[in-house]
């Protein structure tokens, strides 16, 4: 769930950093919990509040940090207002994934996603930029594959939701890395160009009755108008403690979410834990391990 930082000259990690990016992943890990206080209402229709109410939070922690002259600039940029245009796109497909796995009782399908993709990111490293992989990422990625095809055998159908949730992504990340603007600006030109039509299908909902901000409960509207924070804020946790702390360090650290969502899944919405799944989410687990491994070894040649 985190965006895949672009590689820098940060060479140590600090307690600021590491505490940024550890309130980031516990938030993402619980919000599980929200999403499924929302379960009642249509995910189209939590995205478009995601949106709408990430607008005032961004662009308050832009204005509180002096970024605003960064996205005045990106506006009057017709090439990086296209590629924003693609990473909000893409964003806005994987929340309304989530926001449907979650709802639906597929929180599971939603860790094995978020497990996956940083093995996907590797994957698409050596596909589209040539990138050359050690045997142990091969051996990771091939662990996943085994993993999915498991999965896949036992199910009769691929895991759609997992694999969903991981391109979509894993593809945000790849595109996000070329986007020429910070993390925090670009966040807040991606919610700006959802934000027609987010703006346009709520008026719609209000205007035939089928909206539930402030026509439902009191509850739904305070949840709903707390999507901005809980949207807006882990992203902004996550982008400052990034920029201090090794790749190898955010790298380990971006299990936390998906373990917390397979431990909400499991012990809290009670979804089956079934034998397939004991089979597959180890080869997952073992694939990440090997992954970190190789990571971690070859960031010590190059410091070597």
């Amino acid at each position: 769930m985190a965006e895949v930082r672009t590689p820098g000259i940060q060479t140590g990690d600090t307690l600021p950093g590491f505490l940024f990016a550890l309130a980031a992943y516990v938030l993402w890990g619980f919000l599980p919990l929200y999403m499924k206080a929302l379960a009642h209402i249509p995910p189209q229709e939590v995205i478009a509040h995601r949106v709408l109410w990430s607008v005032p939070v961004a662009g308050a922690i832009l204005i509180a940090t002096g970024r605003t002259a960064d996205l005045m600039r990106a506006l009057r940029t017709p090439r990086m207002l296209g590629m924003a245009a693609v990473t909000a796109a893409l964003i806005s497909l994987n929340w309304g994934i989530y926001v449907w796995a979650i709802g639906s009782g597929h929180a599971l399908d939603a860790a094995l996603g978020y497990y996956i993709n940083p093995l996907f990111s590797v994957f698409l490293g050596a596909a589209l930029l040539g990138e050359r992989l050690s045997r142990l990422q091969w051996l990771a990625i091939a662990l996943a594959a085994l993993a999915v095809a498991i999965l896949t055998i036992e199910a009769g159908r691929l895991p759609m939701a997992a694999l969903a949730l991981t391109l979509t992504w894993g593809c945000y990340a790849f595109f996000k890395k070329w986007l020429p603007i910070g993390p925090n600006q670009g966040f807040m030109l991606e919610v700006l160009l959802l934000t027609p039509p987010a703006l346009a299908y709520v008026v719609w909902l209000a205007g035939s009755g089928q909206g539930h901000l402030l026509a439902g409960s009191t509850f739904d509207s305070w949840m709903l108008a707390g999507c901005g924070v809980v949207t807006a804020v882990p992203l902004v946790l996550y982008a400052n403690g990034a920029k201090r702390l090794t790749l190898s360090t955010i790298a380990i650290m971006q299990y936390i979410a998906p373990t917390m969502i397979f431990l909400t899944a499991v012990f809290v919405f009670g979804e089956e834990f079934d034998t397939t799944r004991k089979i597959a989410f180890p080869l997952i687990w073992a694939a990440l391990a090997i992954y970190t491994t190789a990571m971690v070894r070859g960031r010590r040649r190059v410091a070597v």
